[in-house]
């Protein structure tokens, strides 16, 4: 019997220690050598990519074990060159495993084209706000006299002025003509009685607008003589002011001329 024993007692002993070794292998292979071969636990910080050229972005990430994508959608910035990286995901500062993919979106090699928003006759505080929303820039700001404080008169690209509607290349530079609302005011001038072209001259020299120019017949008058003016001769106006004339027409003849015509 005590034999029995002893040999129960020598398997027991001889099963403890398997146990026990199969333990230490297991704890070391997850907990020693999985780390160590995985490097588990260790995480790289996502470095910033917005600005950087897509010749340089292949090496940037290799020295830092991660790599990139370029995603199919594409914007356009006038900040940076073409072909570097608009945005990124993951974001910058975000932790992530060795060898992580980072998708990147790259500035387009020409940039689209946008209509010409209307800025004349709106302000210049909403005009800077839609030429942003187009991704147009604002460029001179130059001031005329004109009763309205900071209205728009004028928008012109590459020294022109540019019509609402028109194609415009994203990133283009708008300059505006801006009323001062600084205009003094001052007596209208006398034009009746002055022939047409007379009448314009002083309108334009006094600093005023050509508004509305109609016709009227009147027998006892020769043809192009001012007959009637608004505003008035000696009533107040500002420079910038619009100045309609009523002029003498040809026998048996009504029509309308606008400025355009003159």
């Amino acid at each position: 019997m005590k034999l029995k024993a002893d040999s129960v007692k020598d398997i027991l002993i001889h099963l403890g220690i398997i146990v026990t070794l199969g333990l230490i292998i297991v704890l070391t292979f997850f907990y020693i050598y999985l780390p160590v071969t995985t490097h588990h636990g260790e995480s790289i910080t996502v470095p910033q990519l917005e600005g950087v050229h897509l010749d340089e972005l292949d090496e940037f990430l290799l020295e830092r074990d991660l790599r990139f994508e370029v995603t199919e959608d594409s914007g356009y910035s006038a900040e940076y060159p073409p072909l570097t990286v608009l945005s990124q995901n993951p974001k910058e500062g975000k932790k992530v495993k060795e060898n992580r993919k980072i998708y990147v979106s790259l500035n387009a090699t020409s940039p689209p084209n946008v209509k010409m928003p209307k800025l004349v006759d709106g302000s210049l505080k909403n005009a800077q706000m839609v030429l942003e929303s187009y991704g147009l820039l604002l460029g001179d700001i130059t001031y005329e006299p004109h009763e309205f404080q900071n209205a728009v008169l004028k928008q012109k690209f590459n020294g022109k002025e540019i019509e609402a509607g028109s194609d415009i290349a994203k990133g283009s530079t708008i300059d505006l003509v801006i009323g001062n609302g600084l205009g003094r005011p001052f007596a209208m001038p006398e034009l009746v009685g002055n022939n047409r072209e007379d009448a314009e001259f002083i309108i334009v020299g006094s600093g005023l607008q050509i508004g509305k120019v109609r016709t009227r017949e009147d027998d006892e008058k020769a043809s192009g003589i001012v007959l009637q003016q608004y505003p008035e001769a000696g009533s107040s106006v500002r420079t910038g002011n619009q100045v309609d004339i009523w002029v003498v027409a040809p026998k048996n003849q009504e029509q309308l001329l606008t400025p355009d015509k003159i």
